[in-house]
């Protein structure tokens, strides 16, 4: 066996110490990125289309589910409590934008589905938020997003996400 078949890294402890460094400081910009971009966009929701990021989460999770959903299903999806999507649920109930209807076999559930005013509602309000995201993420190409979700996709992995 030669130098070249077994290649030996020698990482010492003080490099250790940095990298748990370096990756502290990424998390810590992480949230701190997550935040400004949420509060722009909970911001932008709030004046532009007179709605709360809940609610758009909310209609965007029925959206992609074409044939509605139980609560539990929403709530689920959503990671959150019932009692959190209820109260949306209701008000968009009450503003034509949701229906209820009886699931057949089972009094205690109802699935919940966007009306077509809904849809529209919902696309307008979609198109408009990827267009202010794109402009919140401006600075950033096409090479080097393709390459941070990359990395990121590596973490949601490793975790089993």
């Amino acid at each position: 066996m030669n130098n070249t078949d077994l290649v030996v890294q020698h990482v010492s402890d003080q490099d250790v110490h940095s990298i748990s460094k370096e990756r502290l400081r990424l998390w810590l910009r992480l949230l701190q990125v997550n935040k400004i971009i949420e509060n722009e966009i909970r911001e932008f929701l709030r004046t532009e289309h007179d709605t709360t990021l809940p609610r758009f989460d909310v209609m965007a999770a029925l959206y992609k589910m074409k044939k509605g959903a139980k609560m539990s299903e929403l709530s689920q999806a959503l990671m959150v409590s019932n009692g959190n999507v209820t109260g949306i649920i209701d008000r968009l109930v009450t503003e034509g934008l949701v229906i209820r209807a009886a699931i057949e076999g089972d009094r205690r559930s109802t699935r919940v589905q966007l009306t077509n005013a809904g849809k529209k509602r919902f696309e307008k309000q979609a198109a408009a938020h990827e267009a202010k995201v794109n402009e919140l993420f401006s600075a950033v190409n096409y090479d080097d997003a393709a390459g941070i979700i990359t990395r990121l996709d590596r973490l949601v992995h490793e975790k089993g996400e």
